[in-house]
């Protein structure tokens, strides 16, 4: 019997998704049921032949399919800037095998493989969150068998893409306030806990040692942008599946989120009401901290898997 954890990854990769879809494909606790790719870090086409692109890398045949081409009401800007034109600058992947992307819309695949699974589903969201928000509305039904949706984005402070707003929940701030509200068991795991979870210098030196994986990563690292390859790389994304594998790694407090739309100056901006202003009712549970150095021992330790 497969007791591994079912999880769907909805995702823009963009370098550091890349990373995390790496260690989840490798990990012997994560079933990948299937990849959604959403428009994001660089367009639909190009977020989907990365995905394509890393399955084949790593000899992987998980279904894909690819979702929303721009966000619900927001004008689509790209993030080139930290991840390069095609989304993982750096390295030639080659040809991908495309037998494994599906003809079906991604919400469409996401509720067959949620209504299908014997066991509830876990989504683990590291881009904008439009894919998530369409497949809530469209098909209440999925809830029922969705364990947890466990989301890079939002910030307990300030943002990366403007002023308050996070990258993910900016890019589409209208699809997450559907996603705080859908009453689903949620984990936000924000930029600031993304800001602590760092590859230093002498960890890629490491990882290019890790063979054919390890030189694809280190190429890769050379053209992100999240922070810099002498300083520090934040790897966001990661800590979307560090909190599904590692969890201990974090402080968690339950709370009520919710996202700024109206706002000029402030949207995007995800309200996470850790003193309980607002008087409602915690909808999810938010990662406050993270340990930097359990973040880098199994962040080391998972690289190393993925050969």
């Amino acid at each position: 019997m497969n007791n591994k954890r079912k999880i769907i990854i909805d995702t823009d990769p963009g370098i550091d998704d890349a990373i995390a879809i790496a260690i989840a494909l490798f990990s012997e606790e994560l079933d990948v049921k299937l990849i959604s790719t959403v428009v994001g870090n660089v367009s639909l086409d190009l977020v989907t032949e990365n995905t394509l692109k890393l399955l084949t890398f790593f000899g992987k045949n998980v279904p894909v399919a690819k979702g929303s081409k721009e966000p619900l009401f927001q004008k689509f800007e790209d993030a080139t800037n930290v991840h390069g034109v095609s989304g993982m600058d750096g390295y030639d992947f080659g040809e991908p095998n495309r037998s494994n992307l599906l003809e079906e819309h991604s919400v469409n695949a996401m509720r067959r493989t949620i209504l299908e699974s014997e066991t509830p589903i876990t989504i683990v969201a590291i881009g904008p969150l439009t894919n998530i928000a369409l497949l809530l509305k469209m098909y209440p039904e999925v809830k029922n068998n969705i364990d947890e949706i466990v989301f890079m984005g939002g910030s307990l402070t300030r943002g990366n893409k403007t002023v308050m707003g996070e990258f993910n929940i900016a890019s589409d701030p209208e699809a997450a306030k559907i996603v705080f509200s859908s009453g689903v068991n949620l984990v936000m795991a924000g930029l600031d806990v993304g800001l602590k979870a760092l590859v230093y210098p002498e960890d890629s030196q490491i990882i290019k040692t890790f063979g054919k994986t390890g030189d694809m990563m280190y190429s890769l690292f050379q053209k992100y942008r999240g922070g810099s390859f002498k300083t520090g790389l934040k790897m966001y994304d990661s800590c979307a599946i560090a909190y599904l594998l590692c969890p201990e790694m974090y402080e968690l407090t339950d709370t009520f989120i919710d996202v700024e739309t109206q706002s000029n100056l402030t949207l995007g901006c995800t309200i996470v009401d850790l003193k309980g202003y607002l008087k409602k009712a915690p909808n999810a549970k938010v990662c406050t901290d993270i340990s930097p150095k359990i973040f880098k021992e199994w962040f080391m330790k998972s690289i190393k898997k993925c050969i």
